[in-house]
């Protein structure tokens, strides 16, 4: 039978004994739970009484914080006996002090992670032990040093700290996978790491690469499309650079070299049989935008930049979800409104740019107008509001910015409901 005594101290606060929980029990004394973890992560030190009270009671005055203290670690110990007799010993008491027992074997994912993490620093290759220990870390880092608390301020340091170890791991992990050319290895290892960290941009890249090394290029497509849909979701803004670069890395991956002429000729006059706009990645967006600067000036077309942005009358932060369902009827009345010639890229989380070939300015106007008419009839909300801006590409080029956020700020006018 399996009486170990297991402390979790990544993710949630958790103490096991023999696999069950004794989370009940402990949560009955938050500041005991508290003055636990605190002497968790001070392992190789006798804390100071002085210091224990400043970090559990901050901003706080008592007339004896000794006794507060004392009050505290009675408590704490009775609860943990009753749990089990061997935890009742895990609190040292010296002259003046507290400190963690490290003599009674208890088990502690955080004492583990650093042990495994100075073994493997300096690893420039992998072995059965290197990976099983590479492993062994993903396993254990579920989520940040206490999550839920990692905000106190005795905890934030530490927290950052091994989380920087986490991706720098990783990141060691990952090139090492590489060189062995185990893609699926390291697919594997990134989506793991994404489900720690989100956001972070270097996962990404490798996770895609990934893909389309192993020949998964409808995954690799995938994933763009969901970390583009988180950026734009809970952050509102485009994923970095690199992963939006990347995306046409992607789609050459997927084109396969053909020198038959009469294919290539087929399957392109098969794409121009789309009737509506062209909605495309901004990355693609950007390389169409400056192609037609090019053509501008060679043969005198006139093209419009168009912006389009829905917020709240009163300006105030619109719900994510909310957002993200009137972009998508966005998106359809831009498809029904627009040519085939017309441009279409999802700019940012309330954005969307569009390239509109018009003879004239009151041509793009008309457009622009014929779109807001069909947005409020399907999006009958009050409280939204479609703003547009539009202006000769020419124009714009003139200034010296080949970035749509720069051309932005030469404009000729905003047009609103009134």
């Amino acid at each position: 039978m399996d009486n170990t005594i297991r402390v979790k101290m990544f993710g949630k606060f958790d103490i096991l004994v023999g696999g069950q929980s004794i989370d009940v029990q402990l949560s009955k004394t938050k500041k005991g739970q508290a003055l636990l973890q605190y002497l968790l992560l001070h392992r190789n030190d006798a804390v100071p009484n002085y210091k224990l009270y400043e970090a559990l009671w901050p901003n706080e005055e008592s007339s004896n914080p000794e006794n507060a203290l004392k009050t505290l670690i009675s408590r704490l110990r009775s609860a943990l006996v009753a749990c089990d007799e061997r935890l009742g010993k895990c609190i040292i008491t010296k002259r003046g002090s507290y400190r963690w027992n490290d003599e009674l074997g208890i088990e502690v994912d955080l004492f583990e992670y650093e042990r495994l993490c100075k073994e493997l620093k300096n690893v420039t290759k992998l072995s059965p032990q290197v990976t099983g220990d590479f492993n062994k870390i993903l396993e254990m880092y579920t989520g940040n040093l206490l999550s839920g608390i990692e905000h106190e301020e005795w905890i934030i340091s530490r927290s950052i700290y091994l989380h920087n170890e986490y991706l720098r791991l990783v990141y060691q992990y990952i090139d090492l996978l590489k060189e062995a050319q185990s893609y699926d290895e390291v697919i594997h290892v990134c989506r793991m790491a994404l489900d720690v960290d989100a956001f972070d941009e270097r996962l990404h890249l490798e996770l895609m690469d990934a893909l389309v090394k192993a020949k998964r290029n409808n995954e690799a497509l995938l994933q763009y499309k969901h970390v583009t849909n988180i950026h734009f979701r809970y952050l509102g803004i485009q994923p970095p650079e690199g992963i939006r670069e990347f995306y046409k890395q992607i789609i050459r991956a997927s084109q396969a070299l053909d020198f038959d002429i009469d294919a290539i000729g087929k399957e392109l006059k098969e794409y121009d049989l789309t009737a509506s706009a062209f909605v495309c990645e901004y990355a693609v967006f950007k390389e169409i935008y400056n192609l037609q600067i090019r053509n501008m000036e060679r043969t005198g077309a006139i093209v419009f930049l168009a912006l389009i942005m829905i917020t709240n009358m009163d300006y105030q932060p619109m719900d994510p979800l909310k957002l993200d369902d009137i972009m998508k009827d966005l998106l359809d009345v831009l498809k029904a409104n627009l040519r085939k010639g017309d441009i279409i890229t999802h700019f940012s989380a309330s954005q969307y740019a569009l390239l509109l070939p018009c003879a004239e300015y009151d041509n793009g106007k008309m457009v622009m107008e014929r779109i807001k008419r069909s947005f409020y009839k399907v999006c009958t909300n009050s409280s939204v509001m479609f703003s547009y801006r539009i202006d000769l590409i020419k124009e714009l080029e003139k200034v010296g910015s080949n970035t749509i956020s720069d051309k932005e700020k030469r404009v000729r006018r905003i047009e609103k409901p009134e």
